[in-house]
């Protein structure tokens, strides 16, 4: 489980055992109402703060998936913030079912790092790519240059970064979380090989994106 979600979980846990008690006690129907919410809401919380390991042993010129969910957008743009140049961009969409723990793509240093106040768009819009709050992080390794944004979306209105500028990341590390879905966007040069297709379902930590 991720720590983002354990004051949640503290919280909806005591109550759930207070009322329950309240129900055991003799408590009338509304006690046993409120027992049950508290208790879905810890269940709920556990499922959607869950933090599965994930490992990958594929070589350091594959980019792996940020993030859980489905590939919405892959195509050609130009960047202007970090690469200053035309790029190809891979957009994933989370949906409040995925896993939102967030993992470096590649390793490297941390050498640009923005974070963005803005809208809260549905996070599958073109337009929330720019226009929502979100972090955006660029990292560079060897011979590697990537970057990547996590971006809120309608419900998901907390964006959570580990990393700043000049941290070392290994790929595949956590690096945050977004909650209560959104999408993860990623941009890297030309000649790098997308390995995935539109509506392609990925995992963080695992699946390939593309290939240096």
């Amino acid at each position: 489980m991720h720590r983002e979600g354990v004051a949640a979980l503290s919280a909806f846990g005591i109550a759930a055992l207070i009322f329950s008690v309240g129900v055991w006690m003799g408590g009338g129907w509304v006690v046993q109402i409120i027992a049950g919410i508290c208790w879905f809401l810890t269940l709920f919380t556990l499922y959607f703060f869950r933090d599965p390991e994930r490992n990958s042993n594929e070589p350091e010129n594959k980019i792996i998936s940020p993030a859980d969910g489905k590939v919405i957008e892959i195509f050609d743009t130009d960047e202007n913030e970090f690469f200053h140049d035309k790029v190809k961009k891979v957009g994933i969409f989370m949906s409040p079912a995925d896993v939102h723990v967030n993992r470096a793509p590649i390793s490297g240093r941390v050498t640009y790092f923005r974070y963005q106040k803005g809208r809260f768009m549905r996070a599958n819009l073109a337009d929330a790519a720019t226009e929502n709050e979100q972090t955006i992080i660029g990292l560079e390794g060897e011979r590697q240059k990537l970057l990547f944004k996590q971006i809120a979306g309608f419900v998901a209105r907390r964006v959570c970064c580990d990393i700043r500028e000049g941290h070392e990341v290994r790929r595949g590390e956590r690096i945050g979380m977004i909650k209560f879905g959104s999408r993860v966007d990623l941009y890297f040069p030309l000649d790098v090989a997308v390995k995935v297709q539109l509506n392609q379902r990925v995992r963080a930590g695992e699946s390939i994106i593309g290939e240096f």
